[in-house]
């Protein structure tokens, strides 16, 4: 299954407890696409999140996203797993 990376800018920063609620709703939604949100990294004060997922295209990763919080990616990147 493809491999997306998404960047999320949020003005003002955003907190660490805030995108942990967020990934909940994602878990609780992604099975419904056959989706995977695998992991999150924040940067606080710049207001930076970026999430992790398996999806079959872009767009459904973002389904869910808009489904679960309705806080919708403003990039999203297919990568390649490296060691």
């Amino acid at each position: 299954m493809p491999l997306y990376l998404d960047v999320h800018h949020i003005s003002g920063g955003v907190s660490i407890d805030d995108v942990a609620h967020a990934h909940k709703q994602d878990l609780q939604t992604q099975g419904t696409y056959d989706v995977s949100y695998l992991r999150y990294w924040v940067d606080e004060g710049q207001g930076k999140i970026f999430c992790l997922v398996e999806a079959p295209d872009a767009e459904t990763a973002s389904t869910v996203h808009r489904e679960a919080h309705g806080l919708v990616a403003d990039e999203v990147y297919q990568v390649t797993e490296g060691a």
